[in-house]
């Protein structure tokens, strides 16, 4: 997978980046936030990363705040969105409104975000809120949340893009980490999700 991209930016709109990493062009989907702190062409830019992997497509998603990215990492961990939809809600809102607007179950701020109906918002909100309480606690008390986030979500996101590659269809490899997860618990490496999720079919 790749973390992040470390270059020049190449090329910039609302929706898309594209960065120059020693010659090579990396075409990157971004927030409407991240476009507005990009530099301009030319300059030197860094963008961490999420790679999305399907039967028919790959995608980089990239984000300048890595805070961005732990909250998109969380909303794509939610049943039923998938990046594009976790893109627009964080090019919506800004990472602390929608963070506060989870935790203080505000579903309706969430729901009037373009494509996120009654149903994905209160999914959002019953599946982030505890989440989300629990790193600011953790960051009140002067302890870094975003590794942790990125490395639990990154973990999610790495099983479930090895087993499209291994012939999964999307939605049954999101059902079935799901299922792993609320059995054993958020803290399994990626080789024991993929594991768990080979023996349960």
């Amino acid at each position: 997978m790749i973390a992040y991209l470390d270059g020049k930016l190449a090329y910039k709109d609302p929706t898309l980046a594209i960065i120059d990493v020693q010659g090579v062009g990396y075409e990157v989907k971004i927030s409407l936030a991240t476009y507005s702190k990009l530099p301009a062409d030319g300059e030197k830019a860094k963008l961490y990363t999420y790679q999305h992997i399907k039967e028919d497509a790959h995608a980089l998603y990239g984000f300048l705040d890595p805070n961005e990215k732990a909250l998109f990492m969380h909303l794509i961990s939610v049943s039923g969105i998938g990046p594009g939809t976790g893109i627009v809600i964080v090019s919506s809102m800004s990472v602390g409104e929608i963070r506060q607007a989870i935790v203080q179950e505000d579903v309706r701020s969430i729901q009037a975000i373009k494509g996120v109906g009654p149903k994905t918002a209160q999914r959002i909100v019953l599946d982030l809120r505890d989440r989300l309480r629990k790193d600011e606690l953790l960051a009140k008390a002067g302890v870094e949340t975003v590794p942790l986030a990125r490395q639990h979500n990154t973990n999610r996101a790495e099983a479930l893009a090895a087993l499209v590659t291994l012939g999964f269809a999307r939605a049954v490899a999101e059902k079935t980490l799901d299922g792993i997860q609320q059995k054993h618990g958020n803290d399994l490496s990626v080789e024991e999700l993929i594991k768990f999720a080979l023996k349960s079919n």
